[in-house]
């Protein structure tokens, strides 16, 4: 069956913000547009479409993100099929304990639609989601939305673009009119003032400039050219000679400086009110690569361990990546998977690359959110979805066995925080650790394990709000109530100085003996950079079959920390000494000396006690704004900076999450339910000394 839409016009986006910014409102316009809604679902009814779970459409947040498959004819043309674009879209989460949901979604995206608020501009997971996209390369472009809302303000919030994000920005257009004043949008390449018109704004009507905004569209044209022919030297002559450039040639080279995230484009607009959504559709497909125009993917070869790459071509080899892992209620784990390379047909088998693992591709469905449609076959470029495979995770690569290959993993963040959780019932135990299973393989930053000392389950995620909506779901979708503790924070434990010391475990108990002997060397890394196994052992004096024991057990005293039991971080573990006895040594004897001298080195090396330290933005009414700084001082807070919004007060501050339970209440109650606020993590600091005493005190109790 050959490919409906070719290579060339299809599109692999997503539409990243911060939360509230207006996402999901937008990616509703989209579909409404492109056809393929027949009335505009609203976030504020409950009614989105691609907020399809039961508690995202209570909260009026998008929790994982959808994907889904829509059409569109760009600048007008008929709507005749060889003229359409396939566009596959993924709306993404904005709240910050959701990073991951954000993280994978990039990974497999070849453009991003990166949506502001018109009074907010920049917001803190504005500048989050934007390295995230920063770190896959992913080119972008901007929508400044809600510019008909009281406080609007376009120019402001491009310069917090310009200042915050990237100075390569470049505008294509500006709004007629601001607030309740918001009339349409100036297209500054074609030099048209748009007006939306219709119920739902569905008919554009384009007409001459008003006089009184012509000279200022004149001045952010000229902005616009001399930003876009500065990426090509013909187009700079003619621009240095005062010549009009044709729009055909600005489209050219402004495509070509997006693809290599030369330059980022500026729209506008207002998605509630219907205004700026089909021009956005028009510059997804003038400016945003096809898989085609991409670099061909890298990975690894398993059995030559050499890099290899895949061109994104459909007699290409297959390969494909699983982004994502869904529990659907009607048919099992649905995987979703982006095809790079080669083509799927359904009934065939797969390898997957990651686990060593054959898989039976039975279905293909392509999404539309919660809706599907079944498909025959998938090309390169696809995202898609499949039904029923036991054993490939989130970041698993599935190829050809014949050819196999490993895409790069995504690697994400760990849980910052952790609840105690039990069932209702005991009949429910065996209920629950399925459903807490079934959850922990959706979603990467959810971690489930039993503490072996009371026999608790403890589950870890990015924040309380992650697990509140984990627990709900454990409730709706698997019908198992669980009884939660108060949360804990994810302590960790490193070392601040060198230390060594010997480890010796010997036994002699009638017949063979055990003997194990280390001198292990410790030496602290920088935050962040994890642990590190060095083996200097040089002329057989620890045989090199009991290396990989050493190692272990190093690895199991890393888990269990020395001051309060939390895993330890940060290090580099030297064994470079040691003896064995050619009859008494075991693997079994060499794993314990390790772990006996790694608590005796890390007793002198210094340790200390690491805290989650989280990035938050408050926002107050400005009568409240000493209150609200009072209050975070008393809680650690450090205040980064203050600005002013409208008649708001906005603090950015690092707080370390500890002091951070009941926070919402405390905020509510200081500003008469007006302030708000969000947070993220943002780095692991040392834990002052006489808080650390009493965490150690009270772990020890």
């Amino acid at each position: 069956m050959p490919r409906e839409y070719p290579i060339e016009r299809t599109r692999d986006i997503g539409i990243i913000a911060h939360i509230d910014a207006g996402k999901t409102t937008v990616t509703e316009r989209v579909l409404f547009y492109t056809g393929i809604s027949h009335k505009i679902g609203e976030v504020h009814d409950g009614q989105a479409i691609m907020d399809w779970m039961e508690q995202e459409r209570e909260r009026g947040i998008t929790i994982t993100s959808a994907a889904t498959t829509c059409f569109w004819v760009p600048g007008g043309q008929e709507r005749k099929k060889e003229n359409e674009y396939r566009i596959n879209i993924i709306d993404t989460p904005g709240h910050i304990d959701f990073t991951a949901e954000v993280q994978r979604s990039l990974r497999v995206l070849d453009g991003a639609i990166v949506v502001f608020d018109g009074v907010a501009g920049v917001e803190p997971q504005s500048e989050t989601v934007w390295r995230q996209a920063d770190k896959f390369k992913v080119p972008r472009i901007c929508f400044i939305n809600k510019l008909d809302r009281t406080g609007a303000d376009f120019k402001k919030s491009l310069d917090s673009i310009l200042e915050k994000l990237t100075p390569n920005a470049v505008t294509l257009q500006i709004p007629v009119g601001e607030e309740d004043k918001h009339e349409g949008i100036i297209d500054l390449l074609e030099m048209k003032a748009l007006k939306f018109e219709g119920d739902f704004g569905q008919i554009v009507k384009e007409e001459e400039i008003p006089e009184k905004l012509l000279a200022e569209a004149k001045k952010w044209r000229d902005k616009m050219n001399e930003k876009i022919a500065a990426e090509d030297e013909k187009l700079l002559e003619k621009y240095l000679a005062g010549k009009d450039i044709p729009v055909s040639d600005l489209r050219k080279v402004l495509r070509k400086a997006v693809l290599e995230y030369k330059l980022v484009p500026v729209f506008c607009g207002s998605a509630l009110k219907n205004k700026g959504i089909q021009q956005l559709l028009d510059a997804v497909c003038f400016y945003f690569p096809s898989p085609k125009d991409m670099p061909p993917v890298k990975g690894i070869d398993p059995k030559k361990d050499q890099e290899i790459e895949r061109k994104p071509d459909d007699s290409e080899k297959f390969s494909a990546l699983a982004f994502k892992i869904a529990a659907d209620p009607y048919v099992g784990t649905l995987t979703y998977f982006r095809v790079y390379s080669g083509s799927l047909t359904a009934g065939s088998y797969l390898y997957n690359s990651t686990s060593g693992e054959k898989e039976r591709i039975g279905r293909i469905l392509r999404m539309h959110a919660a809706e599907r449609e079944e498909v025959k076959e998938v090309f390169a470029g696809d995202i898609a979805a499949t039904v029923g495979l036991k054993n490939t995770g989130t970041g698993h690569t599935l190829c050809d066995e014949a050819a196999p290959i490993v895409l790069e993993k995504i690697s994400f963040p760990d849980p910052v925080i952790s609840i105690r959780i039990e069932p209702k019932t005991k009949a429910d135990q065996e209920k629950m650790s399925l459903a807490l299973k079934r959850l922990a393989e959706e979603d990467p930053t959810f971690k489930m394990k039993s503490d072996l000392e009371t026999g608790e389950t403890i589950i870890s995620g990015m924040g309380e709000l992650h697990l509140e909506i984990l627990v709900e779901r454990m409730k709706r979708e698997f019908k198992v109530e669980g009884a939660v503790g108060r949360p804990q924070v994810a302590y960790k434990e490193t070392i601040k100085q060198k230390a060594e010391a010997e480890g010796k475990y010997i036994r002699q108990s009638g017949g063979r003996g055990q003997y194990g002997h280390v001198w292990l060397r410790l030496k602290p890394k920088k935050r962040g950079e994890k642990f590190e196994f060095i083996n200097k052992i040089k002329g057989g004096i620890i045989p090199q079959e009991f290396i990989p024991a050493v190692e272990k057990g190093v690895k199991e005293a890393l888990d269990k920390g020395i001051l309060a039991g939390y895993p330890v971080v940060d290090l580099e573990v030297t064994l470079y000494d040691g003896s064995f006895h050619e009859v008494d040594s075991s693997e079994n004897a060499f794993k314990i000396a390790a772990s006996m001298a790694f608590q005796a080195a890390a007793k002198r090396a210094n340790p200390v006690l690491l805290e989650p330290v989280m990035k938050l933005e408050v926002i107050v009414p400005s009568e409240f704004f000493g209150d609200a700084i009072g209050d975070l001082s008393a809680r650690r807070g450090r205040i980064e900076e203050t600005k002013d919004r409208l008649n708001l007060k906005v603090v950015d501050a690092k707080i370390p999450l500890a002091e951070m339970f009941g926070y919402a209440t405390a905020l509510r109650s200081l500003t008469e339910g007006r302030g708000t606020f969000t947070m993220e993590f943002d780095h692991y600091d040392e834990v002052p000394a006489n808080i650390a005493q009493e965490i150690i005190e009270g772990k020890r109790r």
